[in-house]
């Protein structure tokens, strides 16, 4: 029986046609060329992703300020931190026995280099105090502040020689900065959280109870010039 002719040409001429192997040329080919190449790209990504992980130090609990971070029960937990490595505890740099926490550290936060600090043989104690001013910018957990007080002004109506600022504490650092609600935050004001030296809470609580103005100020390192 002769073929039949379909469109112009016979169905075993198109039959022949259909399961003929596609040659290097056909564009088929180079789709699937490309679809196993982007593949494997994005399975090499994602095992390169996986193995771009940094062991981080996280605090399961919350930790005080002045708690020694190796009896803290830290944890070690792989995050794909990127450049951030640089603002965290990391496990390869190893824990210290003197480091301790500056200011609270959250339960379930990794531990910043921010909040960390070096023991010192001073006794510190936790002290929060009003500050009626306004907060210097960049003041937060972990800065190094001088306090000072400035007396009330004398309401009696006297004609006397104001007292002038003296500073109460030096090198203080602040454990925590709280303005969202209260009488000081209404004032205008804050609270500061302070670690201060036992030999200085007395004179640091006369003055908070006198009411007299207190003031932080921020010591603040300027950058050096270059050669």
């Amino acid at each position: 029986m002769d073929p039949i002719e379909h469109g112009g040409e016979t169905m075993t001429e198109a039959t022949t046609r259909r399961l003929r192997r596609p040659g290097w040329r056909d564009p088929r080919l180079g789709v699937g060329v490309l679809l196993v190449a982007g593949s494997v790209a994005v399975g090499a990504w994602a095992v390169g992703a996986a193995q771009g992980t940094t062991e981080v130090w996280r605090a399961p609990d919350v930790v005080t300020p002045g708690e020694t971070l190796a009896e803290a029960g830290l944890e070690i937990e792989e995050v794909n931190i990127g450049a951030a490595g640089d603002h965290y505890l990391l496990v390869e740099d190893g824990l210290p026995d003197d480091l301790v926490a500056i200011r609270i550290i959250g339960a379930g936060e990794l531990v910043p280099i921010a909040a960390t600090g070096r023991a010192t043989t001073e006794d510190l104690r936790p002290v929060v105090v009003p500050v009626s001013s306004a907060l210097p910018s960049g003041l937060g957990p972990g800065s190094t502040v001088d306090l000072w007080r400035a007396p009330r002004p004398d309401v009696t109506g006297r004609e006397t020689e104001p007292e002038p600022p003296i500073v109460l504490a030096t090198g203080v650092v602040v454990a925590d900065v709280r303005t969202e609600s209260g009488v000081f935050s209404a004032a205008g004001g804050a609270q500061v959280e302070l670690l201060v030296p036992g030999r200085l809470v007395e004179a640091v609580l006369a003055a908070v109870s006198a009411g007299e103005d207190l003031t932080v100020v921020p010591e603040y390192q300027l950058p050096a010039e270059e050669g």
